[in-house]
């Protein structure tokens, strides 16, 4: 079995959390203070992978879909295990849905919608075949780079003196309202909540002991790095037109000129799009092959890989008509009927089940 090191778990966690949220952002409602309501879903989420990582142990070397047949048993165990792997299927297809209606719109003006995901989808059908090693390998290169360009972006637009401060005053001049509906639910949900993947990666990190740690580090600089670029876009570009902008990250980098010598930096914010979505994507269906493969008891997954490749496909090209419904989707519908029950409330229900359990079959119980 193949096994991947602390770093490089570190890295995946960073690129799926980062993801696609900075580049459309989820903070949007909140205005100017989009940053802070970032910051407080970063601790509320780190609660939450403290729940996650609490499961991971009272169940030791098994990964996500395993934990519910042993602790509900098979028979409502593995109906209940059967709903991620639909979930990380329909999170790929709409990867997929955000790409195709970015890269025609932004980078590649005219190009056909299912050409961008096909393209995509080969490239990360080529990775799954060669196993979750070598995506790590990738990662634990590639972060380095991202950060380093995302340092640029920001002493980019420091020098080309686009930044004002007063777009951010006064802080909470609107209350507390919108801050909170930003946090509960897309703000824990969207990118925290989305760690719970990593559990079907888990059980291949060489050193077990130092998953929650890592996992923990890794979602403070997810969430620093989200809160900074929301905060980046508002100082920049001001409250009103993030509200208004659909790829608030692309229009952040476009403003980037100094003189003319240094202007329209697409290259740069395209090579961050996607990048981020590669990775995110590409753990998804990982997560969706591999919960498969354990729940059918399958010992090749190659067939499953192109049959979960062309589902994908299938979801991205289809699940929305537009962007704008894509999105109401994605931050009004989608967070309340799907990630708070399979991200939120299943897991509570199985660490409870799994400490009654535990509780029940500690020696002394048994000696009485």
């Amino acid at each position: 079995m193949e096994r991947i090191s602390i770093f490089q778990l570190f890295t995946m966690t960073v690129f799926l959390q980062v993801g696609t949220t900075v580049i459309f952002g989820f903070g949007s409602p909140a205005g100017r203070d989009a940053w802070l309501a970032i910051l407080i879903s970063t601790f509320i989420g780190i609660i939450l992978i403290l729940l996650y990582t609490f499961l991971m142990e009272m169940n030791p070397g098994l990964t996500l879909v395993e934990w519910f047949p042993a602790q509900f048993g098979r028979w409502l165990g593995i109906p209940l295990a059967w709903l991620y792997p639909l979930l990380f299927l329909y999170c790929t297809g709409r990867i997929f849905s955000d790409l195709k209606a970015l890269v025609p719109s932004t980078m590649l003006p005219g190009t056909p919608s299912w050409f961008v995901v096909i393209a995509m989808l080969i490239v990360i059908v080529y990775c799954l075949y060669s196993e979750i090693e070598v995506l790590a390998r990738f990662t634990e290169y590639l972060l380095p780079i991202l950060f380093f360009l995302f340092m640029i972006e920001i002493i980019l637009l420091f020098s080309s003196g686009l930044v004002h401060f007063q777009n951010v005053q006064p802080i909470l001049g609107h209350g507390w309202e919108n801050v909170w509906k930003v946090v509960w639910p897309t703000g824990i949900t969207q990118t925290f909540g989305e760690t719970l993947t990593l559990a079907m990666i888990w059980p291949t990190v060489k050193n077990m002991k130092k998953i929650r740690k890592t996992t923990i580090v890794a979602t403070m600089v997810s969430g620093f790095t989200i809160s900074i670029f929301s905060l980046m876009e508002v100082l920049v570009l001001g409250e009103d037109i993030v509200g208004r902008t659909m790829y608030p990250f692309y229009v952040l980098i476009r403003q980037i000129t100094m003189g003319d010598f240094l202007e329209n930096l697409d290259a740069m914010a395209a090579l961050n799009m996607i990048i981020t979505a590669y990775i995110k994507a590409t753990v998804y269906l990982f997560a969706a092959v591999r919960s498969i493969q354990l729940l059918m008891n399958i010992s090749n997954n190659h067939f499953l890989i192109l049959l979960s490749a062309f589902i994908t496909y299938f979801l991205g090209l289809t699940m929305s008509t537009n962007i704008n419904e894509h999105n109401y989707v994605g931050s009004y519908i989608f967070p309340l009927t799907i990630w708070v029950p399979l991200l939120l409330i299943l897991p509570m229900l199985l660490l409870v089940v799994a400490l009654i359990r535990k509780k029940w079959s500690s020696p002394s119980n048994n000696q009485l």
